[in-house]
């Protein structure tokens, strides 16, 4: 068993150190998550039922809580799924995973449908490239702080080493991430900046996906 002390953290750090846990525990096991409000509770709950995760938490005192998360074997997790999707067409239910990216939103969520930020380049704005840069760490650090989280962040060419492994930006995008915002990263970029192995937030996209997200969109954001 894996133990994560997030006590005093506020969201979504609990999530987050939750997430980097299972992930470093690489395999079947168990996570207990300490915080201090039922709001993180929810979340972690949130969080493993997305993943298909065992999850269950108690109250130790008044202001004290423990999340017991457990990660199945590989073959064990796929089977749970394939029996829920199974259970969702029996009852004409959707599968959780098919309503959107609700798998680790703070509560109340407070992403805003079809809004994207687009990041296109590691700099914001033109004239000194220093300042570019302190600007676009400041502007994706001001993107964790809105009321209004955006549904998407979409970064390619220049954008796309900020995903990346030694990236400024790297925490604040995830921890936009574990708000339920959505990270994706041209693979054409990736692999042209020799970053393929290098993603470190967020999952890998092509052009045709890029292209389809922004035309659906209602707000699209480019600093």
């Amino acid at each position: 068993m894996i133990k994560v002390n997030a006590m005093g953290d506020t969201c979504p750090i609990p999530v987050i150190k939750t997430k980097n846990a299972i992930k470093e525990m690489n395999g079947a096991g168990e996570v207990e998550v300490l915080v201090d409000n039922e709001i993180a509770v929810q979340n972690l709950t949130k969080m493993a039922k997305q993943k298909q995760y065992e999850c269950k938490s108690e109250k130790l005192s008044g202001d004290e809580y423990r999340v017991i998360i457990t990660v199945p074997a590989k073959g064990q997790e796929e089977g749970n799924e394939a029996s829920r999707k199974g259970d969702a067409a029996q009852t004409g239910a959707a599968p959780e995973a098919s309503r959107g990216a609700e798998d680790t939103a703070c509560i109340p969520d407070g992403r805003r449908k079809k809004k994207i930020v687009v990041l296109r380049s590691g700099k914001m704005g033109e004239g000194n490239d220093e300042l570019g840069a302190v600007l676009m760490k400041g502007f994706i650090y001001a993107l964790t702080e809105l009321d209004q989280l955006p549904e998407t962040i979409l970064l390619y060419n220049g954008g796309a080493p900020l995903s990346c492994e030694g990236s400024d930006s790297l925490e604040d995008l995830k921890t936009l991430e574990a708000q339920g915002v959505e990270i994706l990263t041209c693979g054409t970029c990736l692999n042209y900046y020799g970053l393929t192995d290098k993603l470190a937030v967020g999952s890998v996209t092509n052009m045709y996906a890029i292209a389809e997200k922004m035309s659906e969109a209602d707000t699209i954001i480019c600093p």
